[in-house]
């Protein structure tokens, strides 16, 4: 596309934002008048003021990316704008379709909370300096320093569009058809992620929630504005992962989902506000650890068709992902790799996992409408289980950490003392150790 423009096309510009102003953002998405979230200029997504700094970011090389960041902090760059550029420079440069780039824009509203509680201010920066490290080595890696995956979408190009009809591209899979789709979904941010979990929900595993959950959350950064751009990741990396053995895979979910929505008619009112007791919970948790996926499902489905609290209801699930992690006797010898050593409780365990994808389906759950709500849930208690179901029956026979044999070992340590074996449990890998006496 050529970066100079006729005076007519540009008067044109000049006038149809005029009279977008005039009718508001929402009413001009409705008639197709909108042009492309984050996009200034043809060709190219650009980010307004923060353009500057997103391309420092993106440009920056890791071996500079440290001091060069320090020196604008000194002059005057705070932690929540250097963590609002990174993410636009990362959603830029990899789309959602970089495994090490989506895990780095992950890393980033963590990193940020970790500085925030930190005492220390002259440590505060550092969780947010390691992560724009990783992002700065992974796009010289990647060749991505100037590199656009995202470019802009013109939404004055196709009809106004729904959920439905961004699944279906997806389905295809058509990238340009599944882009132009969310472009032509009309509304608020809510209303493009509504619309989006359409698409999500034909699946569940921790990159496909964990990004959407992760995108949503940067938007208290980047701004509301910015809704597309960070969102429409997802488009990108549910259209990648829509290959044959993928589309099996799901087939189940894409079956259950909208049974349940039926059979319980969960779409048809509001959910409920019943506050869920202790016991309660224990046992919704305990029916989620013990089912097959479908039958975890359909648990959460009668719950929140009784009228429970999706918040207690979400409890229950939390607590179920959280015995995969308690229990885990860690890699089998045909995991192991150099890095990840048989007995080994990793990041990517099957617990960690399941923990991370509860808490981006809750928090998407709380964001979004009724459908979004339910659906979510759903699909929290499906993974729990088929997650589980990953090592056979083993989880039902292990015992949570730490062991009787474990607590019995550490009685003798002093409440003083707790924090130095901790960290000495945790330094000599000793999980049992480490578990009794934190």
């Amino acid at each position: 596309m050529s970066q100079f423009r006729t005076r007519r096309e540009m008067l044109t510009d000049i006038g149809r934002g005029m009279f977008v102003a005039g009718l508001g953002t929402t009413m001009a998405a409705d008639l197709g008048l909108a042009p492309a979230w984050a996009a200034e200029e043809p060709g190219k997504l650009t980010f307004g003021d923060l353009e500057p700094l997103v391309a420092f970011m993106q440009e920056t090389p890791p071996e500079k990316i440290i001091p060069a960041t320090v020196e604008k902090m000194r002059g005057g760059a705070d932690l929540k704008k250097l963590t609002a550029a990174a993410a636009l420079a990362n959603a830029r440069a990899f789309g959602g379709e970089d495994y090490v780039g989506f895990h780095t824009l992950m890393a980033l509203v963590p990193a940020y909370h970790m500085a925030m509680e930190e005492k220390n201010d002259a440590r505060k920066p550092l969780a947010i300096l390691k992560v724009l490290m990783r992002n700065s080595g992974r796009l010289k890696e990647a060749d991505s320093h100037h590199k656009q995956t995202l470019t802009p979408i013109d939404a004055s190009a196709g009809k106004k569009a729904n959920g439905e009809q961004l699944r279906d591209a997806v389905r295809k899979p058509s990238l340009a058809e599944a882009e132009q789709a969310f472009a032509n979904i009309p509304g608020t941010p809510e209303d493009a992620l509504n619309n989006l979990m359409y698409m999500v929900d034909d699946g569940a595993e921790v990159h496909r929630v964990v990004l959407v959950s992760r995108s949503w959350d940067l938007l208290n950064f980047v701004g509301q504005d910015k809704a597309h751009t960070m969102l429409r990741q997802s488009v990108h990396y549910c259209v990648k992962a829509e290959h044959p053995n993928q589309k099996s895979w799901n087939q189940p979910i894409r079956d259950m989902v909208p049974k349940l929505l039926d059979q319980y008619k969960l779409l048809s009112k509001k959910p409920g506000t019943k506050a869920g007791d202790e016991s309660w919970i224990n046992a919704l948790c305990e029916t989620i650890f013990k089912s097959t996926p479908q039958q975890a499902g359909e648990a959460v489905a009668a719950a929140l068709a009784e009228g429970m609290d999706p918040v207690a209801v979400g409890e229950a699930i939390s607590l179920a992902a959280n015995l995969l992690v308690l229990r885990d006797e860690g890699r089998p010898k045909e995991w192991s790799q150099p890095n990840k050593p048989v007995g080994s409780v990793h990041g990517d365990s099957i617990g960690v996992h399941a923990c991370d994808s509860v808490a981006a389906w809750r928090n998407i759950a709380r964001a979004g409408d009724t459908r979004t709500c339910v659906t979510s849930l759903i699909l929290a208690g499906y993974q729990v289980a088929r997650d589980k179901g990953a090592r056979g029956d083993l989880f039902n026979k292990w015992e949570n950490y730490p062991r009787a044999e474990h607590l019995e070992k550490v009685k003798a340590v002093s409440q003083g003392d707790l924090l130095k074996e901790l960290g000495g449990a945790v330094r000599d890998k000793d999980q049992g150790r480490a578990a009794a006496i934190a």
